[in-house]
């Protein structure tokens, strides 16, 4: 009779406490579904039809706390955007690239401070060691193949070879600047990290990223997407504004390069990636701390960019993340480390600003722990938008209409005076307009032209500078 009392008082209190903690667990619900609804509305303009949108994630720790899709992955057959669509990552994949430069160091095939002409002989000898650790800081001086693919009329949604890229290098003559003197994102290295996978290996940078990261880790839909040929489960089409309410497609379905960018995934795969920050189930022991390893300049500066990710702040809290643009894809992958705490926004459409909704997605499940309020962004000014662009007489233009060559880029350009304007003609690329700066300088879009003059004063070529390939020699033809 004593047992059975103690007994039935036991499953009293086991029911109390499933009341207490059933009673504890009904707010939490609330809360997240009052935080998923204020999710909802950051991203209200793409939850219609007919539009692209945005994979969104939210990850606690190792737990993928909030998923779902807004719009469309595919505008022609209307399939929805959920979590496990896959996105092209842009830039985010340079993470992932540099983790394979981590893991193979750890494996005894390559040091980080090794001369990158030991694995790739085909670049030139500049005078000056670059390093693998360089190519992964964006120090090593080396123009950016994307940049001078574009400048050679090298269309990305043509088919192009990792050895037609390769020999676009190797023909550099000059480096943006002294390895190690500068920071300047240069996507070359990411590229050569490729190469290099390859030949140390013997594997692809696909296969090999597929062996030590993805599958360990249970990313079953990610890899580096080396054959434009492969037909690609759940893929995500990318798409741009026509201007009149509608889209256009925005997707080069040819580019297969690898390492700076080429990887295909998905919010739950990141998610995955995101959790392996806190566990490292990967093989080596020092691979999250030399991940968040930030480089440093010959002058002693310390970067903000460490191995394919930029360490930063937020409202008072330290961050680690990065973004990534290219053909309308718009992808950010932001960590809040002291928190365990990620969010991740893959956009398909190129208006789309992932960063800044990752920020506000932080700032509602963040609410209580930052240390700062939110600060808006001032206005973003150009101090010479007003300013007309300087003109010239027709007979100062005519001193520089000619045929220009450049041996580096193995193409050439075309001046021509069209009224009183100064036209710059070139491969694969629309007409563009060349602006006065000054003496025997002009702007054409982001690239500036400075002229050169031998002798009786006549023009004999120009140095091209473009954001990330500085130096170019054109010489008249």
């Amino acid at each position: 009779m004593r047992s059975d009392s103690v007994v039935a008082r036991g499953g009293l209190v086991v029911v109390a406490l499933c009341v207490v903690f059933g009673a504890a667990a009904l707010p939490a619900r609330a809360q997240d579904a009052a935080l998923a609804e204020r999710v909802d509305e950051l991203f209200a303009e793409y939850d219609r039809p007919g539009s692209p949108g945005c994979a969104v994630g939210v990850v606690r720790g190792g737990s993928l706390v909030f998923s779902k899709g807004y719009g469309l992955a595919n505008l022609d057959h209307e399939i929805p955007l959920t979590p496990s669509s896959v996105f092209y990552l842009a830039s985010v994949s340079k993470q992932f690239t540099a983790a394979v430069v981590a893991l193979l160091a750890a494996d005894g095939l390559i040091g980080l401070d090794d001369d990158v002409r030991e694995y790739v002989p085909e670049l030139p000898d500049y005078g000056r060691v670059i390093t693998i650790r360089q190519l992964i800081h964006h120090t090593s001086g080396l123009r950016d193949y994307l940049t001078l693919m574009s400048m050679a009329g090298m269309r990305r949604e043509d088919v192009h070879t990792d050895e037609e890229v390769l020999e676009l290098l190797a023909r550099q003559r000059r480096l943006n600047f002294l390895p190690g003197d500068e920071h300047l994102y240069s996507n070359s290295g990411y590229f050569l990290v490729s190469v290099i996978t390859r030949r140390v290996t013997g594997k692809s940078l696909r296969e090999y990223a597929d062996e030590k990261i993805f599958r360990p880790l249970g990313m079953r839909n990610t890899h580096f997407h080396d054959d434009r040929t492969m037909v690609v489960k759940g893929r995500v089409t990318s798409y741009a504004p026509t201007g009149s309410g509608g889209y256009r497609l925005d997707y080069w379905a040819n580019f297969d390069k690898v390492g700076s960018g080429g990887l295909l995934s998905s919010v739950e795969d990141l998610a995955r990636w995101a959790a392996n920050f806190y566990e490292n189930r990967l093989s080596a022991p020092d691979l999250l701390e030399l991940m968040h390893e930030r480089g440093v300049l010959s002058n002693g500066d310390t970067l903000d960019y460490a191995f394919g990710l930029r360490i930063g702040t937020y409202r008072g809290l330290r961050t680690v993340g990065h973004g990534g643009s290219s053909m309308g894809f718009r992808t950010h992958f932001l960590r809040f480390p002291d928190q365990r705490f990620t969010v991740i926004v893959l956009c398909n459409v190129g208006t789309a600003s992932p960063a800044a909704l990752a920020e506000r997605i932080a700032d509602l499940y963040l609410e209580d722990e930052f240390t700062t309020a939110t600060v808006a962004s001032a206005p973003r000014t150009d101090a010479g938008a007003d300013r007309p662009p300087a003109s010239l007489p027709v007979a100062r233009l005519e001193a520089y209409a000619g045929d220009y060559r450049s041996e580096e880029l193995d193409v050439s350009y075309t001046l021509v005076v069209e009224g009183d304007r100064l036209v710059l003609r070139r491969p694969a690329a629309a007409a563009t307009r060349l602006v006065p700066l000054g003496d025997d300088a002009f702007r054409a879009g982001a690239w500036t032209l400075a002229f050169v003059r031998g002798p009786g004063d006549r023009v004999t070529g120009f140095t091209l500078d473009a954001p990330r390939a500085r130096g170019l020699e054109f010489v008249r033809r």
